[in-house]
């Protein structure tokens, strides 16, 4: 899977990912981490999500990353924002008041960008990514966070045989190793939502669960001490 296959999506209009509502595990959660207003805030590959809007209005510096131009120009268009344009050294920048979005590859922004960010939400990124980049990203994006940061992280969970991803299921056993190196995960909600996703359902799964984990970066030292 590569990036061409998520700029035709979003040239076919297939964005059946989209939510037209702030999610409301983001709004039930999030305060439980307990970050800071002016906390800068990854929001990886979310597409035009309502979340950053949410997210910019707790007072966060919401930075969110995609490779689609489509989907910048139509998330600025559908708030009536008008943001500020440059280019940097990864991709173009676009700036509007707490929400900075860069037209990029996720895998190409710097370390010290990431380091910036002390906290994380992600609702469709990990899942969009088939295995192998799927480790690629949990290590080289969030083990380059801000070593104490927090976030969440939304998964699926279904039998895989049953459906081809994207969106993929993500097991628990996964996370547990992914994150392993640098970040403790802790599952905070588990839901049957089969019955509320019935497109799943005509695609054969017989089971959907979605999975909202806490993530709370660990510092070289305590993984040290481990």
């Amino acid at each position: 899977m590569d990036a061409e296959f998520w700029l035709q999506r979003w040239r076919d209009g297939a964005t059946g990912f989209h939510l037209d509502r702030v999610s409301p595990l983001l709004e039930k959660y999030w305060y439980t981490l307990g970050l800071p207003k002016d906390a800068r805030v990854l929001v990886p590959l979310c597409g035009k999500s309502l979340d950053m809007v949410w997210l910019a209005a707790q007072g966060h510096r919401v930075l969110d990353v995609k490779l689609a131009p489509l989907a910048v120009e139509q998330f600025f268009d559908e708030h009536r924002l008008d943001p500020t344009e440059h280019e940097s050294a990864v991709g173009r920048r676009y700036v509007a008041g707490q929400i900075e979005i860069l037209c990029a590859d996720i895998f190409e922004l710097d370390a010290a960008t990431l380091a910036s960010c002390s906290g994380a939400y992600d609702r469709g990124a990990l899942v969009a990514l088939p295995p192998d980049m799927r480790r690629r990203y949990a290590a080289q994006v969030y083990g380059n966070l801000a070593p104490d940061y927090r976030g969440l992280l939304l998964t699926l969970e279904y039998d895989q045989s049953r459906m081809d991803g994207p969106p993929f299921s993500v097991s628990e056993d996964e996370i547990r190793q992914l994150y392993a190196g640098h970040t403790e995960a802790s599952e905070l909600d588990r839901m049957d939502i089969l019955d509320k996703e019935p497109k799943f359902a005509q695609r054969g799964l017989e089971r959907l669960a979605s999975v909202t984990w806490r993530l709370e970066g660990r510092s070289p030292q305590l993984l040290t001490n481990h």
